[in-house]
């Protein structure tokens, strides 16, 4: 008896390293052209186009939750959005959840910028260590003036405000953890809008 020898292909591994240098025009210019669509799994941070993380269930149930909930304390002239581009000088990130002035009708030639946003969200399991780095570094850098970071791995909102620094070293001055038996304060433009359990908001 003869057995068909035969080769399985290994898939390539999705680099974990930023796989291109690229300015916010030459993103633009690759997605004008088709270069880059919708179904491409990446993102431009820090002047460098990296892949996206898959979302598990528990994430996108998170995303879904808290987009709810921000929803029902947003006043007019204020919305929110999941999961679309942002763009600032360097980047163009696509956080989780964002809120944005005004209406989505305003931004038919363009996304929303550091200018236009109030704050911004993501939400971070497999993702923590680049959402407390380079997204991190993104926000702050656009002076972005609040981040949360809603840590699914050790159940807890981290909330980074003040940002600050010079443009090659950017931070956020402060951070306030919540726990699961917190109330998170909900600040608009300096203004608080609300509060929203913890334990309601993770899945």
């Amino acid at each position: 008896t003869t057995l068909a020898m035969f080769t399985v292909e290994t898939p390539a591994a999705v680099p974990s390293e930023p796989i291109w240098r690229l300015s916010v025009a030459q993103y633009h210019a690759m997605i004008q052209s088709g270069i880059l669509t919708d179904d491409d799994p990446v993102e431009l941070l820090e002047g460098w186009l990296v892949v996206k993380m898959p979302k598990n269930p528990r994430h996108r149930a998170a995303t879904r939750i808290i987009r709810g909930a921000l929803e029902n304390l947003l006043p007019d002239g204020w919305y929110v959005d999941t999961q679309e581009p942002i763009t600032t000088t360097d980047s163009e990130p696509e956080p989780d959840v964002v809120i944005v002035r005004g209406d989505t009708r305003q931004y038919l030639d363009r996304h929303p910028g550091p200018e236009d946003i109030a704050l911004v969200l993501e939400v971070s399991d497999a993702t923590l260590q680049s959402d407390r780095s380079s997204k991190y570094r993104t926000y702050a850098r656009a002076n972005i003036s609040i981040y949360w970071i809603v840590n699914l791995v050790e159940s807890q909102i981290e909330v980074y405000t003040a940002p600050s620094g010079p443009i090659d070293q950017p931070n956020y001055g402060q951070r306030k953890d919540y726990t699961l038996s917190d109330v998170i304060p909900v600040m608009l433009e300096g203004t608080e809008i609300g509060q929203l359990p913890l334990h309601e908001l993770l899945p």
